[in-house]
């Protein structure tokens, strides 16, 4: 959840401030390091999602699985 916020709050962070349009250069480097941020950010939302997915599985299917004799 807090990786989802952080990728909204950055996302909505970037709508609201226009790139800078001085030189086609700062335009270009300022719209890399916005996709980068962003792509970063959703890589490890990503990662973190499938992660929880995988962990929550795991509980389910050891509160199904019958406990070995001793």
């Amino acid at each position: 959840m807090a990786a989802y916020s952080l990728t909204m709050s950055i996302h909505s962070t970037f709508a609201n401030k226009p790139l800078p349009t001085s030189s086609p250069f700062a335009t270009n480097i300022a719209s890399a390091v916005r996709t980068l941020v962003l792509g970063v950010s959703a890589l490890a939302m990503v990662t973190l999602g499938i992660a929880t997915l995988g962990l929550f599985a795991l509980g389910i299917q050891l509160l199904f699985q019958k406990k070995p004799a001793e």
